[in-house]
């Protein structure tokens, strides 16, 4: 189980659970410490939660409610949900009755309660039917957010950027390697990984040349880090000598440049 900063792709919290569990077994324990230490840290700071069908859970809703945690999480389509969408999936189909070809769009909100739910929320909907198909597709949230349906839907779609979050931990930073028998080995090296993640994406911000920083590890250890060179030792100086033909000297030199100019602050 992941949490991503969303605007910077920092690391917030991750913890290594049995592959037995569905996925939002826990999750209302595990975004309660996570936000318990933001209400102590930054009191002031409004806070979000975006999550997919996946960690729509019951008692994720009551730590957000709890602890004055907006959020926006997708509900998975069911046949009640439909049913109570039907008006605006009508207008839809009257709407395209005589274009099938052209994209098209209907937005929508209702009170709902699911069974398991301790009183009735606000889900807000997005019916929308592809350019050159016939078919409908839904979308629907359940949120605490005070704005029109379309804009929670937009704010929503901002949740697609964890997938590369995720993507680049498991690929540049291995965060799947489980190879070992014990739990808590696999557990622990989790984390040691996500620390190299988090510490990549802060050298990327404050380090890295400015036409470099959207670039992920991969691309970096490339063209930064992977770098044949000579090093020449005198009394006083180590001296990286590159290759004259070397294509990427300035953004190199750029971010020695950078690292040059930190000013860390030690307490």
């Amino acid at each position: 189980m992941l949490c991503y900063d969303g605007l910077t792709g920092d690391l917030l919290k991750a913890e290594l659970r049995d592959g037995t569990k569905y996925c939002s077994n826990g999750a209302d324990a595990f975004v309660r410490s996570l936000l318990d230490e933001y209400i102590a840290d930054f009191p002031d700071i409004p806070r979000y939660l975006r999550g997919d069908s996946g960690f729509a859970s019951p008692g994720l809703y009551e730590v957000c409610e709890e602890k004055d945690c907006k959020y926006v999480i997708r509900l998975k389509e069911n046949a009640v949900l439909r049913k109570l969408a039907e008006t605006e999936d009508q207008a839809l189909y009257r709407a395209t009755k005589y274009n099938q070809i052209d994209y098209a769009v209907e937005y929508g909100e209702f009170e709902y309660q699911a069974g398991s739910w301790s009183h009735p929320r606000r889900v807000v909907f997005k019916i929308e039917k592809p350019y050159g198909q016939m078919i409908h597709m839904y979308t629907f949230i359940v949120t605490t957010l005070e704005m029109e349906p379309y804009q929670a839907i937009q704010f929503y779609c901002g949740r697609g950027r964890m997938e590369n979050f995720i993507k680049e931990g498991k690929n540049g930073f291995d965060f799947a390697s489980v190879s070992s028998q014990t739990k808590v080995v696999n557990a622990n090296r989790l984390l040691v990984h996500g620390l190299a993640y988090n510490l990549f994406n802060w050298f990327r911000r404050v380090a890295l040349a400015d036409n470099m920083r959207k670039q992920r590890i991969d691309t970096i250890r490339l063209k930064l880090l992977k770098v044949a060179a000579r090093v020449v030792r005198t009394g006083r100086y180590k001296v990286f000598k590159l290759c004259s033909s070397f294509p990427y000297k300035k953004e190199f030199v750029e971010t020695l440049m950078n690292i040059r100019n930190l000013q860390p602050q030690f307490e």
